[in-house]
Formats: structure tokens, C-alpha cells, sequence
């Protein structure tokens, strides 16, 4: 047996995945319509869409297979995303990579396969749309033709999937994106125990900025806003531009005091940016902070009626953690 190769790309190729937050997420019938489409128009028994993340293979959506994921070193997808087009095996036994392979010589007893790329929205290779079957078979150009357009449609599909869930100003997840990000990160944490606070924020005397400025400056001093909120949290803690000059952060499996220092980075950034940049005034903001509590919060929604109450409070009384 032969592990698939790392993609040259690997470390901008996981990024995009990531960034995506699609991993270990529920069902859809968006995927699931054209993996039922690509096991009936090719008559075989499986049909996946396949994510390949660091060390596994994970499926977004399978026909004709109930595990959810392999390891990577034994999967032919992580094979078939180093190339941009399908990638075929019509007899797994005369091939020196994959003869012995588990897979093979055991369940699902992979006799064919055929997977095409799919692609994130900036253009890396995070997966396929694959078909498996049990005997061995070779595909027309007309099958291939079918299998790379069905492939694109679930790319098209994930890109949709993100755009939907973009804040468009500021190119940071807006307020249906995060209530969907964020919900599944919460369920996640309760299952594992995890620690998870939620920062609310919101810019001092910003509609000054438009008033005084334009809404020229107003709207560079979101984009900044948010550029930083990514620039100084983590990749896998969910930022997000709920309202006008609202945004938000999730930091999950943290401790309070290192999210608190976070956001005091986070304040310093934003001084040290608005004068580099020379801004007419000074980037500010009030915040605060709730801890998710799984008997106390029902839902994404509790936590972030805590997370404005507290910022609330905060900026009323101009406590010292509103900055």
C-alpha cells in the first residue's frame, strides 16, 4: 500500500478547509441530492463527498456507507486531491497502491474508484466527490464528463455556502453565519466539557466617525475593525460582524483570563493600527464577557444576551474593561 502524498499546498489547502468550518457538521440536503444523484446515474453502491483533513478523510455526505470517517494514510481521496482532474482506479487489485490496502482486501472491499476534486472558494483542493463499487469498471469520457460536473456543483455549493454566511463589508462572518458556526462549536463543547466565552463588542461614538468623517472613513474603520479581530484571535475561534458596529468573538476550549488577554491585544492593536494609519480619531470599543454555561444557556441566542447584557454594563458604567 502506498499513503497518499501532502499536496505542496497542504498548510493554504487545511487553512481554507478550516475556514470553511464545514468539518463534523450535520447532514445537508444539498450535498446528500447529489451523492443520491451520482450512486444512481453511475449504478454503483457508495457515493461520498469527502473532506481530507490533516489526518483523516471525513464525509460531508455518503450514500451506501455508515462510517462518517477513515484515516488519511488509507484513503484514495487524499491520492485524488493532488490532481485537478478525476482520479481513477478501475481495479484496485492490479495496482501496486492499493492491492493491500484495508479498504480493499477488507470493508467496504473497494474494487473501483472514481473522484474528482472539489475545491474551495479561493481554488485548493479540500476534498472530492467520489464512487466506489465492489467489481472492478472502467468509465466512458461521457461518465467522466458527468462526475467532474457534479463535482463542481458541490464546489459551487460550498463557495455559496460561505458567500451566504459573509458579512460583505467586512469579509468576516455575518449574523446567520455565526448563529450557525457558533451553535455547532457550543454543541461540540458541551459533549467534550469544554470551556467557551463569548466577546461583545461595540465601537465607542462610531456614528461620530460617519457624522464627522464620512461614511468613507466609517466604513475603513469596520473593515479595520474586523481585519484585526482576525489578525489577533485564533483560527479556530469564530469572529463575526453581527449588527452596524456590532461584532463578536467565540473563544472556544479557552480560559477566561487568556481570552481576556487576547482582547487586550486586541485593544493595543487597534491604537497601535489607528495611528500608523493616521484615522482622524482613535479605534475604541466597549465589551464584555459570558462564559457559556450548558444548563443556563439554551442556545446561541442565551449567549449572546449575556455577552450584550455584560457589554452593556460595561460601557454604562464606564468600568475599565471598556476601552
Amino acid at each position: 500500500m502506498l499513503a497518499p502524498a501532502k499536496p505542496k499546498n497542504e498548510e493554504n489547502r487545511l487553512a481554507s478547509l478550516y475556514a470553511l468550518r464545514i468539518l463534523d457538521t450535520d447532514k445537508e440536503e444539498r450535498f446528500d441530492r447529489v451523492t443520491r444523484l451520482a450512486k444512481k446515474l453511475f449504478n454503483v453502491p457508495i457515493a461520498l463527498i469527502s473532506l481530507v483533513d490533516k489526518e483523516r478523510q471525513w464525509f460531508k455526505s455518503s450514500v451506501g456507507l455508515a462510517v462518517k470517517e477513515t484515516t488519511r494514510d488509507i484513503s484514495f481521496c487524499g491520492h485524488a486531491i493532488n490532481q485537478d482532474k478525476a482520479f481513477i482506479i478501475e481495479d484496485t487489485l492490479k495496482d501496486q497502491r492499493f492491492f493491500d490496502n484495508p479498504l480493499v482486501t477488507g470493508f467496504p472491499n473497494i474494487r473501483f474508484y472514481a473522484g474528482h476534486p472539489i475545491t474551495s472558494p479561493s481554488g485548493e483542493n479540500i476534498g472530492t466527490l467520489c464512487i466506489i463499487d465492489t467489481k472492478k469498471r472502467t468509465l466512458s469520457q461521457d461518465d467522466v464528463t458527468a462526475l467532474t460536473d457534479l463535482a463542481s456543483l458541490v464546489s459551487t455549493e460550498i463557495s455559496s455556502l460561505q458567500l451566504a454566511n459573509i458579512d460583505e463589508l467586512t469579509n468576516i462572518t455575518n449574523r446567520r453565519g455565526f448563529k450557525r458556526l457558533s451553535q455547532h462549536s457550543l454543541e461540540v463543547a458541551s459533549r467534550q466539557n469544554n470551556i467557551c466565552h463569548l466577546a461583545y463588542f461595540d465601537l465607542n461614538d462610531f456614528k461620530l466617525f460617519n457624522d464627522n468623517y464620512g461614511h468613507t472613513i466609517g466604513d475603513k474603520v469596520l473593515k479595520i475593525f474586523a481585519e484585526q479581530l482576525k489578525n489577533t484571535f485564533r483560527v479556530s475561534d469564530i469572529c463575526a460582524r453581527i449588527g452596524g458596529d456590532e461584532f463578536v468573538v467565540l473563544l472556544t476550549d479557552t480560559q477566561l483570563e487568556t481570552a481576556n488577554q487576547a482582547i487586550t491585544r486586541f485593544a493595543n492593536n487597534l491604537i497601535l493600527v489607528s495611528k500608523a494609519l493616521r484615522l482622524p480619531a482613535e479605534i475604541s470599543f466597549a465589551h464584555g464577557v459570558a462564559t457559556y454555561d450548558k444548563h443556563k444557556h439554551i442556545n446561541i441566542e442565551h449567549l449572546l444576551d449575556a455577552a450584550d447584557m455584560a457589554m452593556f454594563k460595561n460601557k454604562k458604567h464606564n468600568k475599565p474593561n471598556s476601552y
